[in-house]
């Protein structure tokens, strides 16, 4: 090569490296796209709820299905969805997934996959400070949209019906079909099959485990019924790992929980994600059935916690270069356990800003430290062709955190409510509910502290997975 064609290329590459972050840029934005589709689709339910159960004569049990009916099913079809990428390339899976969600609305599962949203992004951004700044805009998205959600819920909820809260997702979906192979790069396709049984066996003894759990408050833990659905949930979940661990393409390779650290943070992020999703569930129906908010109101009252998330979520890579990961989770799950504990002592005359706006900015705060260096230590040194897997597990122990907390807090707040009728009693069975959040949450401070303990070098220093 000559030394002006020398001289041109190294001219050329400034440029060509602009061009790849822009590229990189608009992939990132239609990934956070389709996820602004899936928090919108979860949250955007949660201000409408009391008006469902009015409209439905829903009791609080039965109303949990309206939002497990749907993590369930989303949850045990992301394992499916993460190795249906892997094998068929996780632009076209996408891209497909996204015109299915948007016609069906409500086929969220394989859908639209969170875990294939993830290994994009792990794809696209090298290990480190680069792709801590993409979850950091993830998070980021992800919170602002809950917000957004809460607030287009009750917009929606009090001007228009509760029933067209399924049709936001739509012109979102329409956009991001549309671009998608325009600016996604397609990964390469990779032999195999698709493991049906093992979606199947862990999606439905997930089922099992939640319906007997909820079953459970209404009829009590020696009702025949409920016990039938926890002896399935033993049998189809034990047949999953069993199947998992000798077929020879699983959804879920258990390789993936050989390490000690990725193995906490799915545990910590269920355990979570169990008090987080329950405090959403009884906390918005606190402030319209117990304080009187509008829906509207309702859903703008939650704003400062996702404003105080959304801001923390953005500093976290800043943060992740300068502290440990592990230093950062346990810094972030001290006012976590701090507001959830604070909302366990609410009382029917309970005001806004005396006992919830504190509690709340203090889980949007910790929350917003906690979820960048906890995704990072679960994608951290997974192998290449564990990518969709490891990811899909990622947003897996959400969605069934999520559904396991909903039916676990439900009940402790039916059997602290008895028989009883009227506010109190209702506002009774949510502290009890709170308070068993609190201690998940305790629970997630002890996973990190002991399971994720960073162990020290031969210097005396703490390693890190970074």
């Amino acid at each position: 090569m000559s030394t002006s064609s020398v001289m041109q290329e190294t001219r050329l590459r400034p440029s060509r490296r602009a061009a790849l972050r822009d590229r990189r840029g608009l992939a990132l934005a239609i990934v956070l796209g389709a996820q602004l589709m899936i928090i919108l689709d979860m949250t955007v339910v949660n201000i409408a709820l009391p008006s469902i159960a009015r409209g439905l004569h829903f009791s609080p049990a039965g109303l949990s299905w309206v939002l497990n009916a749907y993590t369930l099913t989303f949850g045990g079809l992301l394992l499916l969805g993460g190795r249906a990428g892997d094998i068929l390339g996780r632009r076209r899976v996408f891209v497909a997934g996204i015109i299915l969600f948007t016609a069906a609305s409500l086929a969220g599962g394989l859908a639209q996959s969170a875990g294939l949203l993830l290994a994009m992004i792990t794809a696209s951004f090298a290990d480190g400070r680069e792709r801590a700044r993409a979850l950091g805009i993830y998070t980021a998205v992800v919170m602002g949209g809950g917000s957004l959600g809460l607030v287009l819920g009750g917009v929606i909820t009090e001007w228009v019906s509760w029933r067209w809260v399924l049709f936001i997702n739509v012109p979102i979906g329409v956009l991001v079909a549309i671009a998608a192979p325009l600016f996604l790069r397609e990964t390469a396709r990779q032999p195999g099959h698709f493991d049906v049984t093992g979606a199947l066996t862990s999606t439905a003894g997930m089922v099992s485990l939640v319906y007997g759990i909820i079953r459970a408050a209404a009829d009590g833990w020696s009702d025949p019924v409920t016990l039938t659905a926890f002896g399935a949930a033993a049998v189809l979940l034990g047949g999953f790992v069993w199947h998992e661990s000798r077929a020879r393409q699983p959804i879920t390779p258990l390789r993936l929980f050989a390490d000690r650290r990725r193995s906490g943070s799915y545990l910590t992020r269920l355990l979570l994600v169990a008090g987080m999703f329950g405090m959403f569930f009884f906390l918005t129906q606190f402030v319209q059935e117990i304080l009187g908010f509008s829906p509207l109101r309702a859903g703008i009252s939650f704003l400062p916690m996702t404003v105080a998330l959304f801001a923390v979520s953005r500093l976290a890579p800043r943060l992740v270069s300068r502290f440990r990961p592990w230093t950062l989770m346990v810094t972030g799950m001290l006012p976590v356990v701090a507001g959830m504990t604070w909302l366990s002592r609410i009382e029917p005359g309970t005001g806004y800003l005396a006992g919830v706006l504190g509690p709340m900015l203090l889980i949007g705060a910790g929350m917003g430290v906690v979820f960048v260096p906890l995704t990072m230590a679960s994608l951290s040194g997974v192998r290449p062709e564990d990518s969709g897997a490891a990811s899909s597990m990622v947003n897996v122990m959400q969605q069934v955190g999520g559904s396991l907390g909903l039916a676990v807090l439900v009940t402790a707040a039916g059997t602290a409510m008895g028989h009883a009728a009227g506010q109190a009693a209702v506002v009774h069975g949510m502290s009890h509910a709170f308070t068993l959040a609190a201690v998940l949450d305790v629970l997630a401070l002890l996973v990190v502290l002991t399971v994720m303990r960073e162990a020290p070098n031969k210097k005396g220093e703490t390693a890190t997975n970074q």
